[in-house]
């Protein structure tokens, strides 16, 4: 059962809008959920097969976070689902123990806060922004402690393992207190995250007993942890983490771990620390602990061989990765395993579309990009060659034909690699699709888009065409079927054949375009085609406005 709202404990299942054993796709609505605000729409992120339906169609007072219903990738796994799951007392007894965990979990997380003490109060849980979801990261808060929030305010961004979502609040009062910060990580769905009151006046009766409360939480902690571990909290010291080459710095020099400070991202001890400690002289053993315990013996060197340690040394730097990025790099991972990727490459004239560009902007004052154009191109190449502009469905082993050509295209942001999509992108004029490309690709570099916005999608175009790479191939965006990598622009110099028949040296200026295909869908028929269609409209790129 899905958090619907912050305050939202339970719901009842209105109506289910999928059957046992139907195909659900991204976006697909399972059911309808009547909250304490209204009746909602649960819908799905994901692909699959909805194989069990757990609690029926009618069900009152549902908790949050209990099994509602099961889906499976494969509808081969369908049958595998035990026929008892669902209303037997199994489910109960299991449901009830991980509701106890739960609430044991998060009775230890907010432990430090004595709600009896407290004013009248709602604590805010991380949302489950995904049915997926079961732990975020506090990217950034929008609201500081005291401010006024209304209906609709948004509260702080939360990083998920797809997108940075925004966290929207649905009643009216105040923060008083924020009781995970910015920077959290993996902050698991359903622990507090913040405090808000309803009286301004409340505030800082709320502050005061957070505050003293968790204070009392440390001073109680920490004796049996130091007791515990008192040469490890020695060893350590006041960071959280520590990068390979100021760990050897240490150990070279001899340096005392619990004197130095890091200055690296979530607390992290970085060669630089080190380096400066060693400067200013602080950070050494004292004189009874050296004497205490024997210099370190290093094996003998040849002294023709220079020692390469302290080069080896500055290779080296733990970096934080981000949610988005993990996913990425599986992603891709999977694909390059379970895919046939089939690689084809052409050249493409980019006079007739550099002109149809400047003639655009000169005599309709209409601003258009290279890939814009691009954009257009393909769409129109894949609706002329339907059979390109489909996807292997796996549990079926055959080729889905997709009705809609939409366009995914690849922008890089801090965070990684996003997709947004050009949805029916055949049917837009190149400067609709320019505007919405500008809109789409901002949005992705904030980390704004909607799971809408980039989920899904026929087809991706890669483009490189602005950093001097003349040829590269891409890797498939799974579930599609191909990705088009386009190059940058060259001019060369090559005969053409000239209106009297006579073939002269000409400079012209020519782009690559190399195809990634998944060898499942396309083969060298479908391929072919594919390519010699999409040459067409770079040679005529008026074929575009037809």
């Amino acid at each position: 059962m899905p958090a619907l709202s912050p305050t939202m404990t339970q719901g009842n299942i209105a109506k289910w809008k999928k059957k046992e054993g139907e195909k659900i796709e991204v976006g697909d609505v399972l059911c309808e959920i009547e909250t304490d605000k209204a009746t909602l729409e649960f819908e799905c992120l994901e692909e699959g097969f909805l194989a069990k339906i757990l609690v029926p169609e009618g069900s009152k007072d549902v908790p949050v976070g209990q099994a509602i219903a099961i889906t499976v990738e494969d509808a081969d796994d369908i049958q595998n689902v035990p026929a008892t799951v669902g209303s037997g007392s199994d489910v109960k007894e299991e449901k009830s123990t991980d509701q106890d965990v739960k609430s044991e979990g998060g009775a230890q997380e907010t432990s430090s806060i004595n709600a009896s003490e407290l004013p009248p109060h709602v604590i805010l849980g991380m949302p489950a922004l995904s049915p997926t979801m079961n732990q975020g990261n506090i990217a950034k808060w929008r609201k500081k402690e005291g401010d006024k929030i209304e209906v609709g305010d948004v509260i702080c961004e939360i990083e998920t393992d797809k997108a940075t979502l925004e966290f929207e609040t649905l009643e009216e009062g105040y923060l008083a207190k924020i009781l995970a910060p910015e920077g959290s990580k993996d902050v698991a769905v359903g622990q507090p995250i913040a405090i808000t009151v309803e009286d301004s006046n409340d505030i800082e009766a709320v502050k005061t007993s957070a505050s003293s409360s968790s204070g009392k939480k440390v001073k109680e902690e920490k004796p049996s942890h130091h007791g515990s571990k008192a040469e490890a909290s020695k060893a350590k010291g006041n960071f959280k983490r520590i990068s390979p080459s100021a760990k050897l710095l240490i150990s070279e020099h001899g340096l005392d771990a619990s004197s130095l400070h890091a200055s690296g991202p979530y607390g992290t001890l970085l060669k630089t620390d080190v380096l400066a400690a060693i400067k200013s002289g602080k950070g050494k053993k004292s004189s009874a602990v050296e004497k205490g315990a024997p210099p370190p013996q290093k094996s003998p060197q040849p002294s023709a061989i220079p020692s390469l340690e302290p080069k080896q040394s500055d290779s080296f730097e733990d970096l934080p990765n981000t949610q988005i990025r993990k996913v990425i790099a599986r992603r891709l991972l999977e694909s390059k395993q379970t895919i046939p990727h089939l690689y084809l490459s052409t050249d493409v004239i980019l006079d007739p579309l550099l002109s149809f560009r400047k003639e655009l902007k000169e005599q309709h004052d209409v601003k258009v990009s290279v890939n814009d154009i691009v954009i257009k191109a393909v769409a129109i190449a894949l609706r002329n060659v339907p059979q390109a502009n489909a996807y292997w469905n796996v549990e079926k082993g055959e080729i889905i034909l997709c009705d809609s050509v939409d366009i995914s295209i690849a922008v890089a942001t801090e965070k990684g690699l996003m997709t947004p999509i050009v949805r029916n992108a055949d049917q837009k004029s190149i400067s609709a699709i320019s505007s919405e490309v500008k809109q789409l690709a901002e949005k992705a570099r904030v980390g704004k888009l909607t799971p809408n916005e980039f989920q899904g999608g026929t087809f991706s175009i890669s483009n490189l065409g602005m950093y001097p790479v003349d040829q590269f191939v891409a890797i498939i965006n799974p579930p599609q079927a191909g990705i088009l990598a386009v190059g940058r622009g060259n001019k060369v110099v090559e005969p053409l054949l000239g209106s009297d028949g006579i073939e002269r040296p000409a400079v012209i200026n020519k782009m690559n375009l190399t195809l990634s295909a998944d060898h499942r869908v396309f083969d060298g028929q479908v391929s072919g085609a594919f390519l010699s269609a999409l040459r067409a409209n770079f040679s005529d790129i008026r074929r575009l406005l037809l």
